[in-house]
């Protein structure tokens, strides 16, 4: 997962590849649980959908919080213009893709702050268009959220984290939060990568700095 096209801004008007009207295959199930990827899913659960670099370590950082946790996992291209892109279109920078992890939870068992907890410690968030040696639009920090709450509760952990980073000397969260966009299954060979290659390549990497989200402390 390397970024051979270091394209830093998104594209302009006019400027995205058309695409296509129909999605591209993916995998019916997905490789840890067994479940079918893309649903149905049990009645209560909602999604919510992460950008933190590569999708193959994201994915794995919230398939290993356990299946009684959360339902599904699946890598994924989205908050783009290309309808349908294929993975090498959104690595051209010409989509407006970010690489994403759709994760399907019940918010009765597992809150979503829980979530955010994880996004937060688990990547730096003040990298702009890149993370660590990954460079290009599709590897910026994105939280996508399906509801209004989980919308207020993204933005307050933004806030508190921002805070955690200031106290030891870094830099302004780059994030970009927003109400979930369209969202595009990746092909197969993406979904759960690191569950079929153990040995593959992760550029996940966190701050070191804890988010307090979750814990007690008010948001």
């Amino acid at each position: 997962m390397f970024s051979f096209l270091k394209r830093s801004n998104l594209p302009g008007p006019g400027e995205a590849l058309p695409g296509r009207s129909d999605p591209i295959p993916t995998a019916e199930t997905h490789d840890v649980t067994k479940r079918l990827l893309k649903g149905p899913y049990p009645e209560g659960t909602e999604r919510a959908y992460f950008g933190m670099g590569c999708f193959w370590g994201a994915e794995r950082k919230f398939w290993q919080m356990g299946r009684e946790r959360v339902w599904i996992t699946a890598a994924g291209y989205a908050a783009g213009q290309t309808p349908n892109p294929t993975y090498e279109e959104v690595c051209s920078g010409k989509t407006g893709h970010n690489e994403v992890v759709m994760v399907v939870f019940d918010p009765k068992t597992t809150p979503f702050e829980d979530l955010l907890k994880t996004f937060w410690e688990n990547h730096n968030p003040t990298q702009g268009m890149r993370q660590g040696n990954d460079a290009g639009t599709q590897y910026r920090s994105g939280i996508y959220t399906t509801t209004d709450a989980q919308l207020r509760a993204a933005q307050a952990s933004k806030d508190v984290y921002q805070q955690a980073l200031k106290e030891r000397g870094l830099g302004e969260i780059t994030t970009e939060i927003m109400a979930a966009p369209e969202f595009y299954f990746a092909e197969a060979y993406h979904q759960q990568y690191l569950a079929k290659n153990p040995a593959g390549y992760c550029g996940l990497g966190g701050t070191g700095v804890a988010c307090a989200i979750g814990t007690g402390v008010p948001a």
